[in-house]
């Protein structure tokens, strides 16, 4: 059964696998704060149709809670451990929706279905910014079904990443950001064709890009918003020629051959 994945845009993906749908850090906002999303359409109501859904962490642009409310009640929601403590109106939501909340920490596993998925670290700051100092760490998940998919998350590059994530099959991994230049805990272009390197994973689908851009820069360095998906697949075709990169566009889908 091949392994289904449609990226909606920015970190927020359905992988399908096994028949369980898996949907990564929704996200489904027109504007949030200083950012408008400039590439692809609104998804619709088909897009937070999900049997678990990931967070990988509590900046808004990943915990998003009016999205969240747009998932069906007695959806799984797997979260960071804390983070129900760390933003106000969680709680709140998993009861008012039915959500069924569960806080992971790295190396914790839970069963969907004929999918399992797995916590892993991420080295990226975890915080529920600008609100409070709660440091609730950032993670990362491996799913298996089918296949092994590696969602990411936000990261940057860590020794261990190859080990903690393991044998794997595609990687969804971040390629860009919302703004011109990337900070600490970031993968751009290039440090993520060297995480694919490292993984060894013979697919690829670059997210985290080319959807948000801070309103009032439309014209400022524009190839920073919409270059990195390319710049990917130049870079990984260099530094992991093993792996086969789709770059999708905002709302389309990739079947992809189990390897097992």
């Amino acid at each position: 059964m091949p392994v289904e994945i449609t990226w909606w845009g920015h970190a927020t993906a359905t992988v399908r696998d096994s028949g369980v749908r898996v949907l990564t850090d929704p996200l489904f906002a027109r504007r949030l704060a200083h950012l408008r999303r400039r590439r692809g359409e609104l998804p619709g109501p088909r897009a937070a149709l999900a049997d678990v859904a990931l967070v990988s962490h509590l900046h808004a642009d990943h915990l998003h809670l009016p999205s969240l409310a747009r998932l069906a009640p007695g959806t799984r929601l797997l979260v960071p451990y804390g983070a129900g403590r760390a933003v106000r109106g969680l709680r709140r939501l998993a009861a008012t929706r039915g959500l069924r909340v569960t806080e992971v920490r790295p190396g914790d596993e839970v069963v969907v279905g004929e999918v399992r998925i797995r916590a892993v670290p991420a080295a990226h700051d975890g915080r529920r910014l600008p609100y409070g100092p709660s440091r609730v760490p950032a993670l990362g998940y491996v799913l298996r079904g089918e296949a092994v998919t590696y969602f990411a998350g936000d990261t940057g590059l860590f020794d261990r990443m190859a080990q903690v994530v393991g044998e794997c099959d595609v990687a969804l991994l971040p390629v860009g950001g919302w703004g011109p230049f990337l900070g600490h805990g970031h993968l751009d272009a290039g440090r993520a064709a060297q995480a694919l390197a490292r993984l060894g994973a013979r697919g690829a689908v670059p997210v985290h890009y080319g959807t948000y851009w801070p309103i009032g820069l439309d014209g400022v360095r524009p190839h920073e918003f919409h270059a990195p998906g390319q710049e990917f697949v130049r870079h990984a075709e260099r530094l992991a020629p093993q792996a086969v990169v789709h770059r999708l566009d905002h709302g389309q889908t990739v079947l992809l051959e189990a390897a097992r």
